[in-house]
């Protein structure tokens, strides 16, 4: 399942949920520098949805706050559902 994400870097806590023009927003602590955002944002994912960080992988968007993810469907219980879950917020 593929899932449009919105990462704000610098947040004072990691937090998935909410919507942004469509995507999910991931808020995460870490900083925009070397990618650090980018690997707590699929890792914030991969909790989020319950699943193993290996079975998110990012798509597009690798310096952009806009990505793409791929969530490994066989790991997933109910993925649409959690999906709209987390925007509902």
């Amino acid at each position: 399942m593929r899932v449009a994400i919105r990462v704000k870097p610098g947040a004072s806590r990691t937090r998935v949920g909410g919507a942004y023009g469509g995507a999910l927003v991931v808020a995460v602590s870490a900083r925009a520098v070397d990618g650090a955002a980018t690997e707590a944002a699929l890792a914030a994912v991969a909790d989020a949805f319950g699943v193993r960080r290996r079975h998110v992988d990012l798509v597009t968007g690798a310096t952009s706050r806009d990505k793409v993810v791929e969530l490994d469907d066989t790991a997933l219980d109910d993925g649409p559902a959690r999906l709209a879950e987390l925007r509902d917020g």
